[in-house]
């Protein structure tokens, strides 16, 4: 039977982490989710996570979403090895709801920029599938603390924003968007975003200038053109 240190461990050996977990009860696995007991979510693992995937086929073949096409591939033979169906925050339908998933499997909160939170790893969590196992598996118990946005009085992140696309109204896309295709975004470009950037929680695990790039230069792609 499949335990939660055997989950880890095979998600390690591909590039990727385990990121919490929770079991469903029954009424909830019913529908697209019918016979699912546990589920658990799946990341990059850290710096090895990006040069696995920088160092993929699907990286450097030109084609179209390489890091959604690595994540089928990889969380796809990971669940594979394990027994469990793979599940994606992308493509659909079904549409998988993995921003509640993660409030409900980690120790996360929402932030000001309307992003999640960790107390350790601050900005920088993100979901590349998750693992639907039948059988019941002992999740580890996620602590309860606060959030750290709580404890911070400056707030840098949401100064930092060249454009002020960030505010108590909520997210600015367009302002943000605009700011990015001219000359003066080059910084967010490079970089990723200020604001996302300014946040001193967990800044010891910010994406390195390559996968901020990339995911900067994939969000600009997802949008019409203004």
């Amino acid at each position: 039977m499949t335990d939660w240190a055997a989950i880890a461990a095979g998600a390690e050996r591909a590039g990727l982490a385990v990121q919490g977990g929770f079991a469903l009860d029954a009424e909830e696995s019913r529908g697209d989710l019918a016979g699912v007991a546990t589920i658990a979510l799946i990341g990059l693992g850290g710096e090895n996570g990006w040069v696995a995937f920088a160092n993929s086929p699907e990286a450097t073949d030109g084609e179209a979403d390489p890091l959604d096409r690595w994540s089928l591939r990889v969380v796809g033979a990971l669940a594979e090895d394990l027994g469990a169906r793979p599940l994606y925050p992308f493509g659909g339908p079904p549409h998988w709801p993995f921003q509640r998933w993660a409030l409900r499997a980690e120790d996360l909160f929402i932030s000001p920029l309307g992003l999640l939170i960790h107390p350790v790893y601050g900005l920088w969590r993100g979901y590349r599938g998750a693992l639907a196992f039948a059988e019941p598996i002992a999740v580890p118990p996620r602590p309860i603390t606060q959030s750290p946005c709580e404890r911070c009085a400056t707030r840098p992140c949401l100064s930092a924003c060249p454009v002020d696309a960030f505010s108590a109204q909520g997210y600015d896309v367009a302002a943000c968007v605009t700011h990015l295709r001219s000359e003066a975004g080059r910084p967010c470009m490079e970089r990723g975003c200020l604001a996302r950037r300014a946040c001193p929680v967990g800044a010891e695990h910010a994406h390195g200038s390559a996968q901020a790039a990339f995911h900067i230069a994939a969000f600009l792609n997802g949008q019409r053109p203004g």
